[in-house]
């Protein structure tokens, strides 16, 4: 269990950095209209959202290790404690100076952390059913339709929609992580819930990428948390069968709820300094 735990903390570390250096990126390209998948290969000709990449895909195999020890709800609201790294992280790199109710808002994230790892117990990896892997890739096939539908409308209440629907993709990309307990090659290549890992990575991270071009990071990455963690967290403890240490679970439940809401107020910290100087200007054209 510590292990999950350590691996969770470095997992959110990551994720915190690399957020701060892709939102900076996204926000210099142009919107086209639409989701378009080639948002991604213009940014990969930018410095700050390759470092950030990288930083991503260590975060994901800390993830993918801590998902092999602890439940998903516990990984889930470790990985949204990632913005209150990036908090603390700004303060001696950008200069930033944290009102009392951000620095009561990191305490809050740390102190429901705490009591998430206080109740968490050591999850077994027991085979998932067939029928459950087969749905989290249809779930991830039903999280890119929907963000297509979404991505038309070039409108505030759609970014931030396009972010949930983005967090949903990641909260898939978790449980498919968790669903995955033969490693070995011949399992994966069968395996439906690798190609939803796969799928919900690709589609999500494009997601995101199209949000911040459109609205504030403070409220897309808002949306993401709640996509990530709320939902995926219910399906882990209702289909994966993750659980508490006998006794625990309201514990489990104020830990998970403070993480989450005070990771939401942190939110802004994930915002490059320009965007805070002028607001991006609304278009209410749809594409």
């Amino acid at each position: 269990m510590i292990i999950g735990l350590l691996m969770a903390v470095v997992s959110a570390i990551c994720y915190g950095i690399g957020s701060v250096l892709q939102a900076s990126a996204a926000q210099t390209e142009e919107d086209t209209g639409g989701v378009d998948a080639r948002l991604l290969a213009r940014l990969a000709k930018r410095g700050p959202f390759l470092a950030g990449l990288a930083l991503d895909l260590i975060a994901f195999v800390a993830q993918f290790i801590s998902l092999r020890y602890l439940a998903v709800f516990v990984v889930q609201a470790v990985q949204a404690g990632n913005l209150a790294v990036t908090a603390v992280v700004a303060i001696p790199l950008l200069g930033a100076r944290l009102a009392r109710r951000e620095w009561a808002a990191i305490g809050g994230v740390c102190g429901g952390l705490v009591l998430l790892a206080m109740a968490a117990g050591s999850e077994r990896q027991e085979p998932v059913k067939a029928v459950i892997e087969w749905s989290f890739l249809a779930a991830a096939g039903g999280v890119l339709a929907l963000g297509l539908v979404i991505g038309r409308f070039r409108k505030p209440w759609a970014a931030v929609s396009l972010g949930f629907v983005a967090g949903l993709g990641f909260g898939i990309v978790a449980l498919c992580a968790r669903a995955l307990t033969d490693l070995s090659p011949s399992s994966l290549v069968t395996n439906p819930a690798a190609y939803g890992l796969l799928a919900g990575g690709f589609i999500s991270f494009l997601f995101y990428a199209t949000a911040l071009q459109r609205h504030k990071v403070t409220t897309v990455t808002a949306a993401v948390v709640i996509g990530e963690t709320v939902l995926p967290a219910l399906v882990g403890v209702l289909v994966l069968g993750d659980g508490t240490r006998p006794g625990f679970v309201p514990v489990a439940v104020i830990g998970f709820v403070i993480s989450v809401a005070g990771a939401v107020l942190l939110a802004r910290f994930g915002e490059p300094e320009k965007e805070k100087a002028a607001a991006p200007r609304e278009v209410d054209t749809v594409a």
